[in-house]
């Protein structure tokens, strides 16, 4: 039987199968190898949900957990779901000068998601100090069987679990006071990842994943742990603050492993690929998925990192460049495996004055060279559509990207207006301006980050990735918004990180110049912050609306 062909639609199933299929799972950091059966993570997770099972966590539970990546935190995962609860996995403390900020949005999604327990690293629940009415603390080590907890796998019941029940409750990036949770039932998370080991054309039998992603980020708990955790498939796990602080570990653990597929957003390529100049004796050659997505995927990265890894022995078709979100699960769409990076070439113009993609010759002037990312994964339809009048577009027409399908969200909790308005008919509403090229997908951006200037609908990434090129700016650190100019109209403003601040005039005037080069208009202002002082999600994506927000409110310090 094939995954595809499994007939349970619940998590718990689907892990019970996985851990009988074999794999193992191997924890990684920077001094300690830990490689551990899938099948022996699974008794200790049934021990752990026992622990749960005792303190009254069962079907309709939700249960936050708070933890750095490690084996206790994708044990009590597991637990969680083992138990028949939700799991609302709460992001870290990323940047030291948000730690009020940290605690702030920790608190609100804890009570966001009606949490009956949190789950919590025992450095981390020191941070929480709950009110009286909040919901008890329980911490990692007293229920996780190696540690503290006196249950065993005996000791577990399994509950009876339905599909249509909530299996994760994964919070988008938003405000801190008010913020979304995608619900994500377990056919829907089964299902998405049922089409993903499809499209991907896994094999548990052969492949290796590597991650470094955040298990609090859908694409590091939905798209490879639990990919590898429901099928079996050899998992090497690191975490997030061991890459950024020194990103030549994920090449590392590929070439160790003998890692066969991986996943990350743009930037981290970029870092990989500056990382790999500097290295020797890899072996990338059984490489054949390295999955880009999770933010605006850029060709000039993707080539570049195939250049530094070539000499390792890396194959120039496994780049995988892919399009993907929290309210489809994961997974969106998918080129086929070993193709590489595929792009198409538009007349920049166009792009932006008809919102129409006009096929040019690749380095023709004035053209923007886009990904191509693939088709819809099994189980998922994409279209076009004008965000005004909702009418379906022809190809290559600029729209609205919408996707309908067997997995995608049953809404936002607890938000029935967000829920009503993130849908047309029975089609998700993305908010991502794309185009289809033969049922290929392509990105051009956000729509409500798009720059009306002159009658131009600007692409902030465009600024963005040109700005990065000026000597003394933090590449990957820019931003680019509109704002209310003279006379009503919309202008450009650039906020970029610096850390040459004797110089910040040179800088300054180098952007602009850049600036024009790039989009042929003026930046109204130019602002230069610090190094760290860019506002960024937990995943480090960068958050334009609060950015502009912070410009507006002159909140922003310029060096």
């Amino acid at each position: 039987m094939t995954l595809a062909e499994s007939p349970s639609f619940t998590l718990p199933e689907r892990i019970t199968a996985g851990a009988a299929r074999g794999g193992t799972v191997t924890f990684v950091t920077n001094n300690t190898v830990d490689p551990l059966p899938w099948s022996q993570l699974h008794d200790e997770a049934k021990a752990t949900a026992a622990a749960l099972q005792a303190k009254g966590v069962g079907p309709g539970s939700h249960i936050s957990l708070l933890a750095p990546t490690s084996r206790a935190l994708v044990t009590a995962i597991q637990a969680v779901w083992l138990a028949g609860a939700t799991v609302v996995v709460l992001p870290l403390p990323m940047r030291l000068g948000s730690l009020e900020e940290f605690v702030a949005q920790t608190r609100a999604r804890i009570l966001g998601a009606d949490s009956a327990m949190v789950i919590a690293d025992d450095d981390l629940a020191a941070f929480l100090e709950p009110d009286p009415s909040d919901p008890p603390i329980v911490l990692l080590g007293e229920i996780v069987p190696w540690l503290d907890s006196n249950f065993t796998s005996d000791d577990f019941v399994a509950p009876a679990v339905d599909p249509g029940s909530l299996g994760i409750l994964q919070f988008t990036s938003g405000s801190t006071s008010d913020p979304k949770g995608v619900m994500l039932p377990h056919r829907v998370v089964v299902t998405n990842l049922d089409g993903v080991a499809l499209a991907a054309e896994l094999d548990p039998e052969t492949d290796v994943l590597v991650s470094w992603l955040p298990l609090y980020h859908d694409m590091g708990l939905i798209g490879i742990m639990s990919l590898a955790m429901y099928s079996g498939t050899d998992l090497v796990l690191g975490a997030p603050q061991d890459f950024m602080a020194a990103p030549a570990r994920w090449m590392q653990w590929i070439s160790d492993f003998g890692g066969t597929a991986t996943a990350g957003p743009n930037f981290s390529y970029a870092l990989a690929a500056r990382a790999l100049k500097r290295m020797e004796n890899l072996d990338l050659s059984k490489m054949r998925v390295a999955l880009n997505g999770a933010e605006p995927v850029d060709p000039e990265t993707v080539e570049e990192f195939c250049a530094a890894a070539a000499r390792h022995g890396f194959r120039p078709g496994a780049a995988f460049p892919a399009f993907g979100m929290a309210e489809v699960a994961i997974g969106g769409s998918f080129p086929p495996p070993m193709r590489g990076l595929a792009v198409d070439t538009v007349d920049k113009y166009i792009l932006e004055t008809e919102r129409y993609a006009a096929a040019v010759e690749p380095g023709a002037e004035g053209s923007r060279t886009l990904a191509r990312l693939g088709k819809a994964i099994p189980g998922l339809e994409l279209r076009i559509c004008d965000p005004a009048s909702g009418d379906v577009m022809a190809e290559r027409e600029v729209g609205e990207l919408e996707i309908r399908g067997s997995s995608v969200t049953t809404g936002y909790y607890k938000h029935p207006e967000a829920t009503a308005a993130a849908f047309h008919d029975d089609w998700l509403k993305t908010g991502d301006l794309a185009y289809l090229v033969d049922e290929e997908l392509v990105i051009c951006g956000r729509i409500k980050d798009v720059i009306i200037v002159g009658g131009r609908n600007v692409f902030p990434e465009d600024v963005e990735r040109a700005v990065a090129e000026v000597d003394g700016v933090r590449a990957g650190n820019v931003i680019a918004f509109g704002v209310e100019g003279r006379r009503g109209r919309e202008a450009l403003v650039v906020v970029a990180e610096t850390k040459v601040t004797e110089e910040a005039d040179a800088v300054r005037a180098a952007v602009s110049v850049r600036v024009r080069e790039a989009i042929g208009l003026p930046a109204e202002e130019i602002v230069l912050v610090s190094p760290g002082t860019l506002p960024k999600t937990s995943s480090g994506k960068l958050q334009r609306s609060l950015c502009r927000t912070r410009y507006l409110e002159a909140a922003l310090t310029p060096v």
